[in-house]
């Protein structure tokens, strides 16, 4: 078998490199209760794609900082008894996708709900408001408040945020039962399903598939800051060429790092890998993998990469529709 990364043996012991900052369970204890201070002005708007089994609404809320996020949703027409729902995260600057992309979940009686990133290809908002370097990605934007000292200016706080608030807005919908709602995306996706799950801790059941945004220092050391983590190297490059502050912004980074946040999840998880992932590395992926204490199953798919892992979409919609 091909290795890109470490032996399987020792990926399944790995507890990552990036560090923990100290403060990190005050910082995101305080990002919840700012959360739940912000009242979300919900509107459900019919859209203009509807099909006799679905209704189809855009959803906007106004979560942490003012942003009015939108995400689509949709529900099996007709439904009067609480039934599940399933939250979608897509990649890294992407959208929520199609609409006809939801309904095989609506089919099988689940409502759903997509987010729109804030400030990527969607429509949900970004309002801005850091100062200082806001060049070429969303890992580092914020990063220059937060080596002044605001850490809560990163924008990847506010995103998985609005992944715990749309989950808590799903939840109290009358048509869904709170006890029965899961979440899954790939990449930022995937990255954004654990983050909900983290935060709001009623997430049943969970599909991360090759997740993003783990263990930043170990992609820096492997000379994988490319592609998706480009950023990192442009932020170096630009603002720190000579590294002097290499572990303040990487301990900085620790705040957004899902490798953190994992152990916060109680719902069940099913997470999909590659082994021959370049974009995200197999090893920051188990680094958040092996610090999820509950009840937990990874599906591993040696020669593969970034890329569609054959028959997991299967397996994840038979594990999500078990709820």
């Amino acid at each position: 078998m091909p290795i890109i990364d470490m032996p399987l043996e020792e990926l399944q012991r790995y507890q990552g490199t990036n560090p923990r900052p100290e403060d990190f369970d005050e910082y995101w204890d305080k990002a919840l209760a700012e959360m739940q201070a912000v009242d979300p002005e919900v509107e459900l708007i019919p859209s203009d794609f509807q099909v006799p089994s679905a209704e189809c609404f855009d959803l906007y809320f106004t979560g942490v900082r003012g942003a009015r996020i939108h995400a689509k949703y949709l529900r099996p027409r007709g439904a009067v008894d609480p039934h599940p729902a399933v939250l979608m995260f897509h990649g890294y600057g992407g959208n929520s996708g199609d609409w006809s992309s939801k309904l095989a979940y609506v089919s099988l009686g689940f409502s759903v709900a997509a987010l729109d990133c804030r400030g990527q290809g969607g429509l949900s908002e970004d309002t801005g408001g850091v100062t200082g370097n806001t060049f070429s990605g969303h890992i580092i934007r914020g990063l220059d408040d937060a080596l002044k000292g605001h850490p809560d200016n990163l924008l990847f706080r506010h995103i998985f945020l609005d992944t715990a608030q749309l989950a808590g807005i799903v939840m109290g919908m009358p048509e869904v039962d709170e006890n029965r709602v899961g979440a899954i995306g790939g990449s930022q996706g995937g990255a954004l399903t654990l983050a909900c799950a983290s935060l709001e801790p009623r997430i049943k059941r969970l599909v991360p598939i090759e997740p993003f945004l783990c263990d930043y220092k170990r992609v820096w050391d492997m000379d994988l800051d490319k592609a998706a983590y480009a950023e990192l190297r442009n932020y170096f490059r630009q603002f720190d060429p000579t590294h002097e502050r290499e572990d303040e912004v990487f301990t900085i980074l620790g705040y957004i790092d899902l490798q953190h946040l994992a152990p916060r999840i109680q719902g069940e998880v099913l997470m999909g890998t590659g082994l021959l992932d370049e974009i995200c590395p197999p090893s920051t992926q188990f680094a958040a993998y092996n610090k999820i204490r509950s009840k937990k199953r990874m599906v591993i798919f040696p020669d593969f990469g970034h890329e569609d892992l054959p028959g997991f979409g299967d397996t994840a919609m038979q594990f999500l529709a078990e709820l």
